[in-house]
């Protein structure tokens, strides 16, 4: 039991009654000065800072033909992405060169798809392509659906253009590890609504900002992994390479990059579903496809239409991340195993599939019946009928419990919480979250707090901030209840681990727009809809990285416990979770991310605060200089969040560390 003793919980007795303490301090000081100097603005009113900002916006718009800098820089990158935007457009989508419709039509679309699935991966993942891209014709939405295709198909070629090379140099390159890492690190913990309003200010609203606003939310993964695999290579096989003789480049091109090519398709992977995210949230900006149908379809609370676009979006997501993850597999089988007689074969099929495509595309070029998806099967209309037939039949049956639920939770525990937050003076807030971040993390940690709250009150947006931060916390706490709940259970049997995990990976592949639509189906446009859809959100995440820090606790402690006669409960409470403390910090971290992310994206059905600014930025001339300033404060509060989580769990595993014997 010497190590069951010596785990501690991570918290000394005295911190926890300063904590105790300040928490106190705060109530009492609420009560007194409750509703003094909360920094409240109106939804339509703008600050100084706004004001300017709109100033900004004008004379940026006033100068963009004139001024240096754009005319010989953004307009040019801007131009580059029109033009490879509008290509792919022509190709895939929307009418071209002179014709009514695409150079592909769909029959060539889906060959060329189901082909290329099959020669990347395997004929299963090729099937999948072919009847999941069919479906969405049939759903009716092709024409949105290739939309989003060639935003995608856009950005992710522009990331991996960029991603992989930069990504190879920091992988061969400590210096430049150590610059990319924390710009990686900031472009990651950003959450993707803040993309959009800087970017629709040098480069407009329209495709451009949105592949631009895509490709830096998604070429982080690429760069990050591609750098892990090159990394990766066993020191023995680079010395053994180098004794050889080798140099640099042929270190390079014949060792890294060949055993960090699986490494490197997982990236490309990550980069794709972080693309296909994106790209339908920029809709916002007007992006076509089918996040503008989600988006438009939300805000007239039409739950059937965005259903059926939002099932053609997961449709889309599964497709690509099964093709991915078939060519990463396929990679490591290859260098494996490579039967002869097996690639004989798959090459002879290959050239038939390749024929096979050439004449369905040359079909689809030449006749309409093979360019226009046929309309005599109509999928769509029942998809959409039969989620508004569940959606009113909730609202009617169920609206006891969602309604009492919701009510509950946003009566009881969001409001007061809020109230909290927002009715108390900035400056006490400020105080009590220092002085918490000091206590539970770190003096660095709690530099970074005060930083980040007062250029917060700077951006004019501190009452709408404090809301997001209270649906946030409150989230949060939720999802770690879940993710302690499924995440112990998960990493305390296999089984559970087998049949939890699948749908775990099949929710992490859904971009967050469509987690909002059978939201608003049970609980209707409100602030507890855009929570209750982050927690689910974040959810999968926070419960695989538990399970895994469950998991790895060593199998000989947990026998010593139970050779000691403890029981279950006391073997998870006394040994597995003080010894998962980082893993828990970890998960935290993530979790708050995450939340943090949805509950801004909930301001389009109901969730106000800085998620709406943003919205409403977007939509008013007279509101963009505070929907820039809302986007500011979303970062102010990630950055927090996420430097705050980061110095708790240091400390909690600087604690473990030394309690082991």
């Amino acid at each position: 039991m010497t190590a069951i003793t010596a785990v501690r919980t991570g918290v000394r007795p005295f911190r926890g009654a300063i904590t105790i303490g300040v928490l106190l301090v705060w109530l009492l000081a609420f009560t007194v000065l409750r509703g003094q100097d909360t920094l409240t603005l109106g939804a339509a009113d703008v600050t100084s800072l706004h004001t300017r900002l709109n100033d900004l916006n004008d004379a940026v718009g006033a100068n963009r033909n004139s001024n240096p800098l754009f005319l010989y820089f953004f307009n040019e990158i801007r131009l580059v992405i029109d033009h490879l935007t509008l290509f792919i457009s022509a190709l895939v989508s929307q009418p071209s060169y002179g014709r009514p419709v695409p150079l592909a039509g769909w029959l060539g679309v889906v060959a060329v798809l189901g082909f290329g699935s099959w020669a990347l991966g395997n004929l299963k993942v090729g099937l999948l392509a072919v009847v999941g891209f069919i479906f969405m014709g049939l759903q009716g939405l092709w024409q949105e659906s290739m939309d989003t295709f060639a935003l995608t198909l856009a950005a992710v070629l522009v990331a991996l253009v960029v991603g992989i090379p930069l990504g190879v140099w920091a992988g061969v390159s400590d210096r430049v590890n150590r610059v990319v890492t924390p710009l990686l690190d900031f472009m990651q913990t950003m959450p993707t609504f803040v993309y959009l309003a800087p970017l629709t200010l040098v480069f407009l609203i329209g495709p451009a900002s949105a592949v631009i606003a895509t490709l830096i939310y998604a070429a982080p993964p690429v760069i990050r992994i591609t750098a892990h695999g090159i990394r990766q290579t066993p020191p023995e096989t680079v010395e053994a390479a180098g004794s050889l003789g080798t140099t640099r480049p042929q270190m390079l091109a014949k060792v890294m990059l060949p055993m960090a090519k699986r490494t490197i398709v997982i990236g490309v992977n990550q980069t794709i579903m972080a693309a296909l995210s994106m790209v339908t949230i920029a809709a916002l900006i007007d992006a076509p496809g089918l996040g503008r149908v989600v988006l438009q379809s939300l805000q007239s609370l039409d739950v059937g239409t965005a259903f059926n676009a939002g099932l053609s979006i997961v449709i889309m997501a599964i497709v690509f991340d099964r093709v991915t993850t078939a060519a990463s597999v396929r990679v490591e089988l290859a260098r494996r195993t490579g039967s002869e007689r097996a690639a004989s074969v798959r090459k002879v099929g290959l050239v038939v599939g390749a024929v096979g495509t050439a004449l369905c595309l040359y079909l689809s070029y030449t006749y309409v019946w093979a360019a226009e998806f046929p309309t005599g099967i109509d999928l769509g209309s029942p998809i959409s009928g039969f989620a508004t037939s569940v959606t009113d039949w909730a609202q009617v049956h169920l609206s006891v419990l969602t309604g009492d639920f919701k009510d509950v939770v946003t009566n009881d525990l969001l409001n007061p919480f809020q109230s909290l937050l927002t009715d108390s003076p900035w400056w006490l807030l400020t105080f009590v979250l220092v002085a918490l971040a000091a206590i539970a993390g770190s003096i660095r940690g709690a530099l970074t707090t005060a930083t980040c709250l007062l250029l917060i009150v700077g951006t004019g947006l501190w009452s709408d901030a404090m809301s997001t931060l209270a649906a946030t916390l409150l989230a949060t706490i939720a999802v770690m209840a879940l993710g302690l709940v499924f995440g112990v259970w998960m990493g305390r049997s296999r089984r559970a681990d087998r049949v939890i995990r699948p749908a775990l990976d099949a929710a992490q592949t859904m971009p967050s727009f469509v987690y909002l639509v059978p939201f608003v189906a049970l609980f209707a446009a409100s602030r507890f809809t855009g929570i209750a859809a982050g927690v689910v959100y974040a959810a999968p995440v926070v419960i695989k990285i538990i399970a895994d820090g469950i998991a790895a606790v060593s199998p000989t402690t947990i026998e010593a416990a139970t050779a000691a006669g403890s029981s279950s409960w006391q073997i998870i409470t006394k040994v597995q979770l003080p010894l998962s403390l980082r893993t828990l910090g970890l998960a935290m971290n993530q979790g708050l991310i995450y939340v943090l992310s949805m509950v801004v994206v909930g301001g389009l059905v109901g969730g106000g605060a800085l998620g709406y600014d943003v919205v409403a930025g977007f939509r008013q001339n007279a509101l963009f200089g505070k929907g820039l300033a809302a986007g500011l404060a979303i970062v102010l509060l990630g950055l927090m969040l996420d430097r705050l989580t980061q110095s708790v769990a240091r400390r909690a595993d600087a604690r473990t560390d030394h309690s082991h014997p």
